[in-house]
């Protein structure tokens, strides 16, 4: 049963798959509701028949966006449009009160200079880089909680991030020869219709991609340093996988003298109040995690490296389960309300 009142909830671009997994945890949160959904086309439209898994669940029809409007009925929009295009969305919406959690890059990185040499685009709001809550609330609920713009982590970021901040912050490995290699479903890539993403392309089969330009390798970089105050040097490539979701990232560093037992003591005590980070004994898979917004990291010695391997749901704890554990605390609630 909903909470009187609930959040009332709006998603801006709400064709894609990271719209519909809000749009799915929306329907069974006790103290939330979707009450808007907008999109460039399809106006009019049942989000549900965009969507067809919500058949029967969802009642709210596709509208063109305006920012007056959408605020008018929303006390938190999801914002689920690409990079570049969603700054000056955002903007428009924090103009009139609303407040609004970011799905794109435009305002995780700390650096204009990075963030538009990354993303080849100037930036439309560039006094808010690096002066928005990145929304990791293992790391920064107090900032979530009274911000007006939460910028949703990347999908590979998370599962480096989780793994590493807690390791470099305590001292317990080399800063500049850390490797992460990261595979990811298919999902990944986005709903709209790509080559390299067609059946016939991914099925069996795994590809390398974007290797020393991808542009979540500096978000990675950043995050890590403002959390655990050291500056790394990350070399990171992603795959794509034949599978529908969920991403694995194998991580190794060298140690400065620690031990598996150390680092799995340090993250435990790093996430002993974190109700959805698991450091676990055994090496974990993308299916243990699958549908949730929970996140499992293990740990292994192999010659004179450390190997850390963490695996999350990249479409939940990698985007939408993230953005509603980040509501949660905006307005105060459980972090694990509407995600269990």
């Amino acid at each position: 049963m909903k909470t009187n009142p609930p959040i009332r909830v709006g998603i801006i671009g709400a064709t894609g798959y990271t719209a519909l997994e809000a749009a799915r945890l929306l329907q069974s949160h006790p103290g939330a509701e979707l009450v808007a959904a907008t999109s460039r086309a399809d106006e009019g439209k049942p989000l549900a028949e965009i969507h067809p898994s919500l058949a029967g669940r969802c009642s709210v029809a596709i509208e063109t966006f305006d920012a007056e409007s959408i605020a008018a009925k929303c006390d938190v929009v999801m914002c689920c449009l690409p990079h570049g295009a969603s700054a000056e969305t955002v903007r428009q919406l924090v103009d009139t009160g609303v407040r609004v959690i970011d799905f794109s890059a435009d305002f995780r990185l700390s650096s204009l200079e990075v963030y538009e040499k990354w993303y080849g685009v100037k930036h439309p709001w560039p006094e808010r880089i690096g002066n928005v809550a990145y929304g990791m609330p293992e790391f920064f609920a107090a900032e979530i909680a009274k911000a007006d713009v939460v910028a949703n982590p990347g999908c590979y970021p998370t599962s480096a991030i989780l793994p590493l901040a807690p390791l470099v912050k305590a001292g317990l490995v080399e800063c500049d020869d850390i490797i992460i290699d990261s595979k990811s479903g298919v999902s990944g890539a986005g709903r709209s219709a790509k080559v390299a993403t067609l059946y016939c392309e991914t099925n069996e089969s795994i590809a390398a991609y974007g290797v020393g330009t991808h542009r979540h390798g500096p978000e990675i970089d950043d995050l890590v340093h403002r959390i655990a105050g050291s500056e790394v040097s990350t070399i990171f490539t992603p795959h794509l996988t034949p599978m529908d979701r969920g991403i694995l990232s194998t991580i190794y560093v060298r140690p400065k003298s620690a031990s598996a037992d150390a680092v799995m003591q340090c993250w435990q005590e790093a996430y002993r109040d974190h109700p959805f980070v698991s450091p676990v004994d055994h090496l974990p898979a993308t299916k243990h995690v699958a549908g949730t917004n929970f996140v499992q990291m293990s740990v292994r010695v192999s010659g004179d490296r450390l190997v850390l391997v963490c695996v999350i749901d990249n479409l939940a704890k990698g985007a939408s389960g993230a953005a509603i554990q980040n509501m949660n605390v905006m307005f105060g609630l459980e972090q694990t309300i509407g995600l269990n």
